[in-house]
């Protein structure tokens, strides 16, 4: 057993690589997974509005494309990058490798993390993934074309499966593969450091709802990223080995038989993947609602309404993750009755889901609500994730889903839900937190502004994205042009792309403030936000050992907001019982 005395403790550093390249500190390793995915991020939205404008204008001029005009399997290869280092590098990084290995060690009393080499191995290895991944584009034939999801048979041939096919979709299957072995290493550091390193009085019963999100979502990397990194070694396999786990026999390509291959099933990949995809989309969207919780409970001066309920609503979420894949396989010609299986169970992950949303709620009812831009963004995360789950109930039952699977509906509906609500939460939980990592306050002003581009933007670009589904408009088209029946639709696609300019230029606010605030904010109080969990109970930013070697001692649950009886209106977790004020 990793303990106080045993894990998570080391020495200062005394060079500037080993503080700040090569750290061990969970704070600096969480600041550096946070700039990778912020670095990500701006990459996955320029090549999104690469393609907004070639599906408005596709004769218009492209930088970065022979002869200036992008090709189908130009667009694409941006889709599959796009898709990728969002989901990858930004939705899974920054929620959980990000603000979790920052926060997690402070707010359960711990020095650290349980394992700091190994912690120090997962950012560096993910990093590795990064450029492996990015790669992609540079190499001969380019970035592959299967999409992010790589389905067979597509991504399985090799080069003669099309531009990208070749190079490209090796280093895609390498690159996703690092990614997986680095956030197994994390997954294991997390779970083992909420189950050892919490300070004396953190039962689990007084965890914060963050680091039950946590908890969570690395339970299901551990048991989600293996599948992957199996498949994608099986899928190196079929391509460099002459495998056929997942090519069948009898494959004509362009007037030539295949026939070194025989027996494989694509299907199997999407078992395989899917099974890591569906969890994946709450590897990304829990530690959100984690953030949601904290700022909701925080900024409306009350406990979490239902406490218990969260947690067991968090841990029922992530069970029934792992139950719901075959959903995204309706039109694979899967058995009926194994079509209503998967149907029955994907309705019944909206339980959980609603008790959340209620209880969310039932936080803010009656509370004395502050309109900060952190408690903004969380509202907009409660809205974005009500909203996106609204449209899973139409894709849950199959004879729906047989007509929307291959439409915009379903990148609006995993956009909301998975995407940008994810978002919402990296961002409340930046500017919440913005304060203790840097010691200096985000501008609130400007913050709002941001809040409310970016607000009114996503739901511009992706609400109209359900009309064009709900009309049959096919996804992955890169030019609608020649289609007479989608002709009438082009004016909401120049509606989304004039709303995706507008939206992504309002990040610049967001990065300017970040950048500026890091260096000449207003300096932060100790603990600005008045709030109860161990995280403010030292310095901005901590020390190097956090607690400076005096453990906390944890009195009560997290969110004791307007205690009847007490003089303030927040007790921390770490004020002793005697010197609580008592109103008179």
């Amino acid at each position: 057993m990793v303990t106080h005395e045993s894990g998570g403790h080391h020495h200062p550093p005394s060079g500037f690589i080993r503080k700040y390249i090569f750290s061990l500190d969970h704070k600096v390793i969480g600041i550096q997974y946070y700039f990778l995915a912020l670095f990500s991020v701006f990459v996955g939205m320029a090549l999104s509005m690469l393609m907004r404008i070639h599906l408005v204008w596709p004769n218009a001029k492209i930088p970065f494309t022979p002869g200036g005009q992008m090709t189908p399997e130009q667009y694409l290869a941006l889709v599959t990058m796009h898709g990728s280092i969002m989901v990858f590098m930004v939705l899974t990084t920054a929620p959980q490798s990000g603000f979790g290995n920052y926060m997690l060690p402070i707010q359960i009393g711990a020095e650290d993390m349980a394992f700091p080499v190994l912690n120090m191995l997962s950012f560096w290895t993910t990093f590795v993934s990064l450029v492996v991944l990015v790669s992609a584009f540079f190499v001969t034939g380019g970035a592959p074309i299967s999409g992010w999801t790589a389905y067979p048979t597509l991504s399985a041939l090799g080069e003669i499966a099309g531009p990208g096919q070749g190079a490209g979709q090796n280093l895609w299957i390498i690159g996703v593969a690092i990614f997986c072995i680095g956030s197994l290493l994390g997954a294991l550091n997390f779970i083992t450091t909420t189950v050892d390193l919490r300070a004396r009085g953190m039962t689990l019963g007084r965890m914060p709802l963050t680091v039950w999100a946590w908890l969570v979502t690395a339970i299901l990397g551990l048991l989600a990223f293996g599948v992957l990194l199996a498949a994608c070694l099986l899928l190196l396999l079929d391509r460099v080995a002459g495998t056929s786990f997942f090519i069948p026999g009898g494959l004509v390509v362009t007037d030539t038989p295949i026939v070194s291959h025989t027996g494989g099933s694509p299907l199997l990949w999407q078992h395989l993947f899917w099974f890591f995809g569906h969890p994946e989309v709450y590897i990304a969207i829990l530690p959100g609602m984690g953030v949601a919780s904290h700022v909701l409970s925080t900024f409306s001066r009350k406990p979490v309404f239902g406490y218990k309920a969260m947690v067991g609503a968090l841990g029922a979420i992530g069970f029934l993750g792992f139950c719901v894949w075959g959903h995204h396989m309706f039109i694979s010609g899967m058995s009926p009755y194994s079509a209503f299986a998967f149907s029955l169970l994907t309705m019944t992950i909206g339980v959980p889901s609603a008790i959340k949303t209620f209880n969310w709620l039932g936080t803010l009812w009656g509370g004395r609500i502050q309109f900060t831009t952190a408690m903004m963004f969380g509202l907009g995360f409660v809205s974005l994730f009500v909203t996106g789950g609204l449209s899973g109930l139409f894709l849950a039952q199959p004879s729906i889903d047989l007509y929307l699977h291959d439409t915009y509906f379903v990148v609006a509906h995993f956009h909301l839900i998975m995407g940008v609500a994810a978002i919402f939460g990296i961002f409340a939980a930046t500017y919440f937190w913005f304060p203790k990592m840097f010691g200096r306050m985000l501008n609130e002003t400007i913050g709002k502004v941001h809040f409310w581009f970016t607000f009114v933007g996503v739901y511009s670009i992706f609400m109209p994205m359900h009309f064009l589904g709900l009309a049959g408009h096919p996804r992955r088209y890169a030019d609608t042009t020649g289609v007479n029946f989608l002709a009438p639709l082009h004016p909401v696609h120049y509606f989304i792309t004039i709303a995706a300019m507008i939206t992504i230029t309002a990040q610049l606010i967001f990065l300017f403030n970040f950048f500026y605030s890091m260096k000449a904010g207003q300096k932060a109080a100790e603990n600005p936000w008045n709030a109860t969990t161990l995280e403010w109970s030292i310095p901005s930013p901590p020390p190097f050992d956090n607690f400076a070697g005096h453990i906390p001692v944890v009195y009560r649950g997290p969110y004791e907001f307007s205690v009847p009886g007490a003089t303030e209106d927040y007790i921390p977790q770490y004020l002793a019982p005697e010197r609580v004020g008592k109103a008179h």
